[in-house]
């Protein structure tokens, strides 16, 4: 048996990326995954990819600013799946810039899919995940730790104020068997790809701040570590921000 067997997952931002990663490596140990996303072709690629894999997992359209969108898809995950035993809270539009001139309405927009379609998804999963006990992990960023966070600080806004719902959440429904975790990822994303072709130099300069000088793989740095978390190895880690990002930040 793998460690996840009998779970059944929500990974957002399933269709790229980290959150691909993330619902590939849940997938590798048994848990049937609900991939969801805005981009029906990205979703129905993942799921094609899982279940060539052995792996069980359906696609959900998902806008996560929409709150009717969030229960539909919460309520299908529960209906064609069995239930929800994970809860990833990935997808979230990223206000970039300088803060006299990121718009308010880039602004408003990373709150509605951060912090605020984070918690309502945690509202929606809630009782699911306590008829079993259940984990949710929610996604912070190192820009929020930066001593020099220029061009940041709005993005870096939005996420720290989804990591202050993680830890109020993780003491809160503690008693109902839920833990909620952040994870701080640092990895080759298609995004960081991208950035690594167009601006090489800058890239590498960056890539030199990394202890380990290498960005982290989705799937088996990002999302294996989300296994252990959400699996038994992580049973006793509730309200905790976990670094993967090849010690490149830290927690003061």
């Amino acid at each position: 048996m793998t460690i996840l067997d009998d779970h059944c997952a929500i990974v957002t931002g399933a269709g790229q990326g980290v959150g691909r990663g993330i619902a590939l490596a849940l997938a590798s140990e048994g848990c049937a995954v609900a991939i969801a996303g805005r981009t029906a072709a990205k979703l129905h690629a993942v799921v094609k990819e899982i279940e060539q894999r052995g792996g069980r997992a359906i696609a959900v359209e998902c806008e996560v600013a929409d709150p009717g969108q969030i229960e539909a898809c919460v309520e299908r995950t529960v209906s064609e799946l069995g239930g929800i035993q994970v809860l990833v809270n990935n997808a979230q539009a990223v206000p970039l810039g300088p803060l006299l001139d990121v718009p308010d309405a880039a602004f408003q927009a990373g709150f509605d899919t951060g912090p605020l379609a984070s918690l309502r998804f945690m509202r929606a999963c809630h009782p699911h995940l306590k008829q079993r006990g259940g984990s949710i992990v929610n996604l912070g960023t190192g820009a929020a730790l930066r001593p020099d966070p220029v061009g940041y600080g709005a993005y870096a806004a939005v996420k720290e104020a989804t990591r202050a719902l993680t830890r109020a959440a993780a003491v809160e429904w503690g008693e109902d068997g839920i833990r909620v975790n952040t994870i701080i990822p640092l990895a080759m994303s298609p995004g960081m790809q991208m950035w690594v072709e167009t601006r090489p130099d800058e890239a590498q300069a960056f890539m030199n701040t990394i202890p380990l000088r290498r960005g982290g793989d989705c799937e088996q740095d990002i999302g294996r570590a989300v296994v252990m978390l959400v699996g038994p190895d992580g049973g006793y880690i509730t309200g905790s921000t976990l670094m993967l990002d090849g010690g490149q930040a830290f927690l003061r």
